[in-house]
């Protein structure tokens, strides 16, 4: 920790490796990397970077984004400080940067069922909110009540399910990143410990077989199209075991794309683009990225 153009004794990090930060584990430099420790020094970090025409991300648990280029040249935001929880009864109210798969774990041991779909997700709760994260026909919307947020004018607001605008993988947070989820109020259901401990057991012992869990990856690369899965369209087309540089797509799952030691952001990026291009030509079906890309 050191003074610098932030003008406080922040958490920050000049010329940082992002490398494991995200799950694809690609090699990115950012000009700045900052930890905010609450939310007063994340709204002072946030008039820094307007004031001075600093170029920011708020960066999750780095799990299901794709950075495109070695050098990001502005500031990394990292939440991983705002990690509070209160349960009452049913209903939690838990920080942004609190773990999602670490949620779905402490509720399940209380007794709370809802989460038992998001064990297996690497990412954390504001930005797994944002972008309606889910698996086994659930996602966070069916669960969320309201999200606290930080607006652009850095004003605090409750924003209510109905407000959020849920859609597939989306959500009004997700299609306006200057909104910044704070924290998230979750309404849960009594459930059965010992039934959903097996349930999530269960579950993992299916995505180990079917997914490459052993490799770096940033989770599903395409949404499914309407009636039918991504991984088996590009199954058909033979793509198993592609590279382009060291971007492969997975032998296990065809719709994960793994880094196989030295991908570039630009090699898996060049591998989505010959994904689309073949699917397009094929059967006339437009992929569309589940992933972020981040310039």
């Amino acid at each position: 920790m050191k003074k610098n153009l932030f003008n406080s004794e922040l958490e920050l990090y000049e010329n940082a490796s992002l490398k494991k930060y995200n799950t694809f584990h690609l090699e990115c430099i950012c000009k700045y990397l900052i930890f905010p420790k609450d939310i007063s020094e994340l709204k002072t970090v946030l008039k820094t970077c307007k004031s001075n025409k600093i170029k920011y991300l708020i960066l999750g648990n780095g799990s299901n984004i794709i950075l495109k280029n070695k050098r990001f040249n502005g500031a990394i935001i990292k939440l991983d400080r705002l990690n509070n929880i209160k349960f009452n009864k049913n209903t939690i109210i838990v920080d942004a940067g609190y773990s999602l798969i670490k949620l779905a774990n402490e509720t399940v041991a209380k007794g709370l069922s809802g989460l038992e779909f998001a064990s297996g997700i690497p990412g954390q709760v504001g930005a797994s909110t944002a972008m309606n994260a889910g698996a086994y026909n659930n996602s966070m919307s069916n669960l969320v009540q309201s999200v606290t947020v930080l607006t652009p004018e850095l004003k605090i607001t409750e924003m209510e399910n109905k407000d959020l605008e849920f859609q597939y993988r989306d959500s009004f947070l997700k299609q306006h990143p200057d909104y910044i989820v704070l924290s998230v109020k979750l309404k849960l259901s009594k459930g059965n410990t010992e039934e959903m401990q097996n349930d999530i057991e269960a579950k993992r012992q299916k995505r180990f077989s079917t997914q490459p869990l052993d490799k770096p990856n940033a989770g599903s690369v395409f949404r499914n199209p309407e009636n039918n899965y991504a991984g088996a369209l590009i199954e058909e087309l033979n793509f198993k075991g592609y590279k382009i540089g060291g971007a492969e797509v997975s032998s296990k799952h065809a719709n994960f794309i793994i880094n196989s030691g030295d991908a570039t952001g630009k090699d898996v990026i060049k591998l989505i683009n010959k994904i689309q291009k073949e699917v397009k030509k094929k059967y006339n079906i437009e992929l569309k990225l589940e992933q972020k890309i981040i310039e």
